[in-house]
């Protein structure tokens, strides 16, 4: 996507200095290797690290747009703090254009559906609410259900998708993303987001995530990720009760104790 157009893999792969995989070697392959997607707890997701061409992910961190590129601010003093977005009008740079052409392209859409068991799976050619995200030190996400349609072809929201690109992350700057029971009741599992490790779950309206512990850090630390989104027209093939709740916007949710 640049200048508010999707690019095609064809076109993206002849501009000069693109030549290169997206993926690892034998990324995809481990990918497709993933064969209990839908039995883990709290809800459908894996996690899996570098898939990716780690040189293509250091390319996007070099053309990563400036905060006036475009970009919104998302800061509410509760649910949201320091977190960066950028939108269909964002220019990105000929590496990340074909990034995200590729993970848009059939090939990924199918092992995708292989992995997950869904079918007919669909990028949004407007990255809405998705893109590249970048959140400073003392940001947070509270934990939340994402909404649950799109805004304009209102087709169902069905899959999240995150590559997060933060070498030298460590424990002590936390920033972990969380995945919570269905009750509430507690963090089922946290992921560290380091360097080339990939995150993919299910949106569903009690699929509970967020990232509501602040960074800590210097003050130009940044916790980098491209997010995207995949949809489908129905929810026919989810092995679980189908989401019947109508579409909604975000559903934060309240932590025990610790609140938002």
């Amino acid at each position: 996507m640049l200048n508010s157009e999707t690019v095609k893999p064809e076109v993206a792969a002849s501009i000069p200095g693109t030549e290169m995989s997206i993926f690892a070697p034998d990324g995809i392959a481990r990918l497709e290797q993933i064969d209990n997607y839908r039995s883990v707890s709290p809800f459908p997701h894996l996690v899996i690290d570098n898939i990716f061409n780690n040189d293509m992910l250091r390319m996007i961190l070099q053309e990563w747009p400036s905060s006036g590129n475009d970009s919104e601010l998302h800061d509410d003093g509760t649910y949201v703090k320091k977190k960066f977005g950028t939108t269909w009008k964002t220019k990105f740079g000929p590496f990340t254009q074909k990034f995200f052409a590729e993970m848009a392209g059939p090939s990924f859409l199918k092992t995708l559906e292989k992995v997950t068991g869904m079918w007919g799976l669909m990028p949004d050619p407007y990255m809405f609410g998705g893109g590249l995200h970048a959140t400073a030190t003392g940001g947070k996400l509270a934990i939340h259900a994402d909404f649950n349609k799109h805004p304009f072809f209102k087709v169902d929201r069905r899959l999240n998708l995150l590559v997060y690109l933060n070498e030298g992350w460590t424990d002590e700057n936390g920033g972990w993303l969380e995945l919570w029971d269905r009750e509430m009741k507690g963090c089922i599992q946290r992921v560290l987001p380091v360097f080339n490790r990939m995150v993919i779950f299910s949106t569903t309206s009690d699929s509970y995530h967020g990232q509501p512990e602040p960074i800590a850090g210097p003050p130009d630390l940044w916790r980098k990720s491209v997010a995207l989104y995949y949809y489908s027209n129905g929810r026919a093939d989810e092995g679980f009760p189908p989401d019947d709740t109508g579409a909604h916007s975000t559903l934060w949710q309240s932590r025990p104790e610790k609140g938002y």
